[in-house]
């Protein structure tokens, strides 16, 4: 079972007991729910490997798949440096195999892998990106390279150093010319105020599927502490602009980590879904209205989310989130997106 988590930034703890002071009752238990974010890793002071994952997933909700997202987990100790984040879709695809064997449960865990190459290799990128494809047995989709930054250093995750305005490099963009021939996509991670990087990605490279994670990073933090309606306003802006490019998605979720400024691990209970989906809502409602269902997908970002809430509350909230929906924007929604954009098989 998961460990109680001791390091501070740029993480929130995760606190077993804490979480478990929340049960709810499932909302829709049979909706079909494809997770498509979450991580796995083994940190000092943390694990959340396929055990407290499947214990995540098992808690109640429908979900027939999840896809795994890059976080440093595995790389290769040895060998070219640009070829160790191979490591990671090796041993995913490993675990993957292990879930698809039937012996975890039905759950289709990490049905869809995204791994990690570094864009700056510019036109070498390609060989390491045809590594990750026979590393992943058929699961590998395309990269993540965050490009997350700012000024201000109390916002940045010390695991990562990007440059200002990486994604408009000249080498890094030869890179990432190298994935739509590979039938790869681009999962973009950074801050709100670098949403119009990404559409201005998204414009240079329209056959190049794109997603933003995490609803585009609103900061609350830091130099942004205070200002959340004026954020709002400039996010939503930049929303709308970005969704302007039909080769874009984006992810619903991830709104609890610290730099989005939340006080929910504060309380001495666990928020309920009815709070998360009223903190939430003015965010999830721009993202639908801008990017319509059909290229808005809910995720959990597990375990990084999990400081404030647990694994069944979330799902709670985004069908509370989601109950003015269709029947075919909630398929959209939970499922649909993301089986799309990460051509997953949930036959």
């Amino acid at each position: 079972m998961s460990t109680t988590t001791t390091q501070a930034s740029p993480y929130l703890p995760v606190r077993d007991a804490w979480l478990a002071r929340r049960t709810e009752t499932i909302l829709e238990p049979t909706l079909p729910i494809v997770d498509p974010h979450h991580h796995l890793w083994e940190r000092p002071g943390w694990r959340y490997m396929l055990d407290d994952l499947l214990a995540d997933t098992n808690s109640g909700h429908n979900i027939v798949a999840t896809v795994f997202a890059q976080c440093r987990l595995m790389h290769r100790a040895g060998g070219p440096e640009e070829f160790r984040p191979v490591g990671e879709t090796e041993f995913v695809n490993g675990v993957a195999a292990m879930s698809a064997s039937g012996g975890y449960g039905a759950t289709k865990i990490c049905a869809g892998i995204v791994g990690h190459v570094d864009l700056r290799l510019g036109g070498r990128a390609r060989d390491v990106l045809e590594a990750h494809i026979r590393a992943g047995g058929g699961r590998f989709r395309g990269i993540r390279h965050i490009t997350a930054y700012d000024a201000d250093p109390t916002l940045m995750n010390p695991a990562y150093a990007p440059p200002p305005g990486l994604t408009g490099d000249k080498t890094f963009r030869e890179g990432f010319a190298c994935l739509a021939p590979l039938n790869l996509t681009f999962d973009a991670w950074l801050y709100h105020p670098q949403i119009g990087d990404v559409t201005a990605l998204a414009r240079a490279f329209p056959g190049t599927g794109i997603c933003l994670n995490h609803i585009g990073g609103p900061l609350a933090i830091g130099n942004y502490s205070g200002r959340r309606d004026e954020i709002f306003s400039n996010w939503s802006k930049s929303i709308r602009e970005l969704a302007a490019c039909p080769n874009v998605v984006v992810k619903v979720g991830g709104m609890a980590m610290r730099i989005n400024g939340w006080d929910f691990h504060e309380k001495a209970d666990p928020p309920s879904s009815e709070a998360l989906a009223a903190a939430w809502k003015p965010y999830v409602d721009t993202c639908i209205e801008a990017f319509g269902a059909n290229r808005c997908m809910f995720e959990s970002n597990f375990p990084v989310d999990k400081g404030s809430y647990g694994y069944a509350p979330f799902w709670n909230a985004c069908k509370l989130l989601a109950k003015d929906a269709s029947a075919t924007e909630k398929t959209d929604l939970f499922s649909g997106t993301a089986a799309r954009f990460y051509r997953l098989d949930l036959a």
